[in-house]
């Protein structure tokens, strides 16, 4: 049999490049050398191990076993799945038996030996195919590892807003073709999984980020025009915040709008609360305008001045509508024409001058404390 090796050798790699089409170009170069040698090892462990009648609990034959493992880091590189790789295997074994059996026949080996050579060479198959999915497993996780810290390393640079040629450097190393733009979607952890199985597949990940809990930012590929749309459907119902989109250098500033509307306990797509995430972008300026355009209500009661400040408001969006501003404070006309008429007696012209009644409406542009 070990006579015979180099050509069963041979034969098995024949039917294996036949049957498995994911081998067909596999044997040629140094890649099919270092298989021809694998198969060879393989065979020759086998007869090693039979020969010596390895009792239970007797060690394995290492250099095949290790040979079967670095095949199956090999394969993996190569980008052949472990299915491929344990179809090969079955093809091999089947060839190899055909012909060490024809040649244990040859020299007269009983029924009993046969019986028990067969026994051992499917047990060895499942011993060398095991050492070689764990080697494939072993290599995509280290790859799987590899590509995703590259990866969060173009997240980091993104958000920390490293040079241009430092972070299109870092997506040269990942292998990630950097898109037209990126938009920042904030997504709690337990929805990670499933908005990412909607997105784009190139999207970025930044997780443990201190500003946000239990939550990831997701940075998405070409969401922008049309595809916003697509976006949005992805993460509806899953409490996301959806930044706008942004050239893909300039995604920290989606990001950083994302974090606002997260922080005035908006929801969904910020660009349908611009009109507030602009009023409030500086809280402090907000708080003097409104003390200033309406120091008129100082010197009312709390209660009072709340309610006088509301129908203000509502006067200023509703363009003056009686029924309009009735029907958005859930009171009578009759009450909203008294109101008026103490407002125009504590504003005076002001409310006919359009700076002033500009300033107004951005310092009633976000809803005031609801009275008591």
């Amino acid at each position: 049999m070990r006579a015979a090796l180099p050509t069963v050798a041979e034969d098995v790699v024949a039917a294996v490049i036949e049957e498995v089409p994911s081998y067909t170009d596999a044997f040629s170069g140094p890649m099919g050398e270092t298989i021809r040698s694998a198969v060879q090892l393989a065979l020759g462990g086998f007869l090693s191990q039979v020969s010596e009648r390895r009792r239970e609990g007797e060690p394995r034959v290492v250099p095949a076993i290790e040979g079967a493992y670095q095949l199956g880091r090999g394969e993996a590189r190569s980008g052949r799945s472990s299915e491929a790789l344990l179809s090969a295997y079955r093809i091999g074994a089947g060839v190899a038996w055909q012909r060490l059996s024809a040649v244990a026949v040859e020299n007269g080996v009983d029924a009993e030996v046969m019986a028990s050579f067969a026994q051992a060479v499917w047990a060895y198959i499942d011993e060398v195919s095991a050492a070689s999915v764990s080697g494939h497993g072993d290599e995509s996780a280290t790859a799987g590892r590899v590509k995703q810290r590259l990866l969060d390393r173009i997240s980091r640079h993104l958000l920390t807003g490293a040079p241009e040629k430092t972070v299109v450097a870092a997506a040269e190393r990942a292998d990630w073709a950097p898109p037209s733009t990126l938009t920042a979607v904030i997504v709690p952890e337990s929805e990670v999984g499933s908005v990412l199985q909607l997105v784009h597949t190139g999207t970025l990940q930044a997780t443990d980020l201190p500003e946000l809990d239990a939550a990831v930012l997701l940075m998405v590929p070409d969401a922008h025009g049309r595809r916003r749309s697509a976006l949005l459907r992805a993460v509806e119902g899953r409490e996301c915040l959806v930044g706008p989109s942004r050239p893909w250098l300039q995604v920290r500033s989606s990001y950083d709008r994302a974090l606002r509307a997260q922080e005035r306990g908006l929801e969904a797509d910020t660009e349908a609360h611009l009109p507030e995430l602009v009023l409030t972008a500086d809280p402090e300026a907000l708080a003097d305008l409104r003390t200033t355009v309406l120091a008129p209500l100082s010197g009312l009661r709390p209660a009072s001045a709340a309610k006088l400040a509301e129908t203000l408001r509502a006067w200023l969006l509703h363009q003056g509508r009686r029924d309009d501003i009735a029907a958005a404070l859930f009171v009578h006309p009759q009450t909203v024409r008294y109101r008026m008429a103490q407002l125009r007696d504590l504003f005076g012209d002001q409310l006919e001058d359009p700076q002033k009644v500009l300033a107004l409406t951005i310092a009633l542009g976000v809803s005031p404390e609801p009275s008591e």
